[in-house]
């Protein structure tokens, strides 16, 4: 049986490098294809991430992390409610990596993999769940 979450994204910290180098032009064209299964996943509409890296330019990308740490916010709220343990990503972790972690310039992709470890272990959950029924 083919699971319904097929997408491990093992490269957490590599997107999170490669975003930072390009200034989030990276995740404008790995974000379209993520978004219909946070979607999914998450049960609501999210505001595409192109129209979130448009309003961040003149915000100097503030509503841009806003819009991801919302994300990962609800990422988190999904893994605590499917019991996962352990760390999960969060508001908190994503916007204070990515304003304070830039001091030690690998912040950003420190947030990234966080957030991609929890979509995985989301993403493992519901395809277990999936698979008992």
């Amino acid at each position: 049986m083919k699971p319904k979450y097929p997408h491990t994204h093992r490269l957490g910290f590599l997107i999170g490098a490669i975003d930072f180098c390009t200034a989030g032009l990276f995740l404008l064209f790995w974000m379209p294809f993520l978004r219909k299964e946070f979607e999914s996943i998450l049960g609501k509409k999210i505001q595409p991430y192109w129209v979130a890296y448009l309003i961040g330019i003149p915000t100097l990308f503030v509503y841009t992390l806003v819009w991801m740490a919302n994300v990962c916010q609800d990422m988190g709220e999904k893994a605590k409610e499917l019991g996962i343990e352990g760390k999960v990503t969060s508001w908190k972790h994503m916007f204070w990596w990515n304003v304070a972690g830039l001091l030690v310039i690998v912040g950003p992709a420190v947030a990234t993999l966080r957030f991609f470890d929890t979509l995985n272990k989301v993403e493992r959950k519901l395809n277990e769940i999936e698979a008992a029924k």
